[in-house]
């Protein structure tokens, strides 16, 4: 039973490899490195570089993307279609000339603005209006919660939170893509030291006075005693 399977796995196998070998005989078609740039228009129509547009070859996996100044670069095959596609921007479907002289074709993209909208949507945290109304009239608004939110939002309180609340995912992107340029304009060199610069001599300075560097338990006892 074994062997059996065994030869029909091996005839299916030889099969396939012929029909590959025979369709890539008869696609006699040249290669061209089919490059170029996407574009489109800003809001003064003023022509600009789009970057991350998707761009493949259709009936293929193959394919690539747009970088940052628009420009794109594949192989592909006389009468293929290229496909140019990105979240916001009507899709583009372009056919590879047959009658090109040189293996070598370069292509510029326009590509517009989509502007069809999605309709809107608007969540509540309540199942409905009725739902709202029961709730929204059962509300406590009482003094001691006004006088607790005002302790909330005092500027000490504000001060702690900064402090001590995490960073969200937005900040600390934007945190470590500074830290990265940094590390790629000082790259090959030697990073200016602050123990030589003035500047920042004299905010330590104005730290140090404005009693920046005492822990908050000593803050607040000069606090009282004051």
């Amino acid at each position: 039973m074994n062997s059996l399977i065994n030869k029909i796995f091996l005839i299916l196998v030889m099969v396939f490899i012929s029909s590959i070998a025979m369709y890539a005989q008869n696609d006699t078609r040249r290669a061209i490195q089919f490059s170029g740039k996407v574009v489109t228009a800003d809001n003064d129509g003023n022509v600009v570089p789009l970057p991350y547009v998707n761009i493949g070859i259709r009936g293929t996996s193959r394919g690539t993307s747009s970088i940052d100044d628009g420009y794109f670069s594949l192989v592909a095959l006389e009468g293929d279609t290229i496909a140019f596609s990105r979240i916001g921007f009507n899709n583009v479907d372009y056919v590879v000339p047959d009658t090109l002289s040189t293996d070598f074709y370069f292509y510029v993209q326009i590509m517009a603005e989509d502007d069809y909208l999605l309709p809107e949507a608007v969540i509540f945290p309540w199942p409905s209006r009725e739902h709202f109304v029961h709730e929204f009239l059962a509300i406590d608004i009482t003094d001691e919660l006004r006088s607790q939110a005002e302790r909330n939002l005092a500027n000490d309180v504000l001060s702690d939170m900064r402090h001590t609340v995490p960073a969200d995912g937005f900040e600390t992107s934007n945190l470590e893509l500074r830290n990265y340029a940094k590390e790629f304009q000082y790259s090959g060199q030697y990073k200016p030291q602050n123990i030589f610069n003035p500047l920042a001599w004299k905010k330590f300075i104005d730290a140090w006075r404005n009693g920046d560097f005492k822990s908050k338990e000593k803050k607040e006892r000069e606090k009282k005693n004051k």
